[in-house]
């Protein structure tokens, strides 16, 4: 008889956990789906843990959206992972109370991390290794692997022939740059930088960003619109400009004389035997 009553307060539960999620505006399926520990995490549980982001100033917009993205949330026991989080990335990581909101919305698996395993390790390696002083504005990268994420692309820079000091400089200025895959982004750049653009190591030191920008959509379009042109620019020129602003500084460049050195539009690699007219 007990047991027949446990099984069905168990149903019972998991059927009023189901409600709970959908009353949020959750897919409780793919919830479950993504994360099965959930079906056996409490109720009430989840309830205190919906209560305590709501104090945080999250909305239920917010919370729908946090897991959704991170369905390991709703399992994340309060007082062991969640709070200390919090309570890290406000002390130590010097993050606002005003931004923390804009922080886990980026990056919600930051409260699933271990404070010990992980969050404090990967700040040693910001502030220390890489010098970012305030790693508050770059705080969504706190809940990635030193080891598995940030190293192997410290390295591969290393191994492109930049100097040390500099690949640190790189990613000190540009943080980003540690969220990029190799294989998919870093790799397939690179490659048409130094072979189709033919351009130097030392202007990629001077802007990373080039990396952040797509290859298809405006990388090879505005170089190949530069190169019919004759016209050498500035990676900042070239890649930061609106398509307006970029086709101006093209004319202007290709209806008069070679820029001077002190010019924004300046490139060190310009072909002075290139009849720019």
């Amino acid at each position: 008889m007990r047991g027949t009553l446990d099984l069905a307060f168990t149903k019972c539960e998991k059927f009023l956990k189901l409600l709970y999620l959908d009353s949020l505006g959750l897919d409780s399926l793919y919830c479950l789906a993504a994360h099965s520990p959930i079906l056996f995490t409490p109720l009430s549980q989840i309830k205190s843990l919906v209560k305590f982001l709501h104090s945080l100033s999250l909305t239920t917009p917010d919370l729908r959206r946090a897991f959704s993205m991170c369905p390991d949330l709703l399992a994340t026991p309060l007082r062991t992972v969640l709070r200390p989080a919090v309570t890290f990335l406000l002390r130590e990581a010097h993050v606002s109370g005003k931004d923390l909101r804009h922080v886990i919305n980026r990056r919600p698996r930051l409260l699933t991390c271990s404070v010990d395993r992980r969050l404090r390790p990967t700040l040693y390696f910001l502030r220390g290794t890489i010098g970012i002083d305030d790693v508050s504005r770059c705080a969504p990268l706190l809940s990635c692997c030193v080891e598995s994420k940030f190293i192997p692309r410290l390295d591969y820079f290393l191994k492109l022939g930049i100097p040390k000091r500099e690949a640190i400089s790189l990613f000190r200025r540009f943080p980003s740059l540690f969220c990029y895959s190799i294989e998919e982004n870093l790799e397939p750049k690179f490659n048409y930088f130094v072979v189709e653009m033919g351009r130097e190591l030392r202007e990629l030191v001077d802007f990373p960003h080039y990396f952040s920008f797509s290859l298809e959509n405006r990388i090879k379009p505005r170089h190949k619109m530069c190169v019919e042109k004759g016209v050498c620019l500035s990676l900042p020129v070239m890649l930061k400009s609106s398509e307006a602003r970029f086709m101006d500084r093209l004319e202007v460049c290709y209806d008069s004389s070679v820029p001077l050195a002190t010019s924004p539009l300046w490139c060190k690699r310009v072909n002075l035997d290139i009849d720019v007219r």
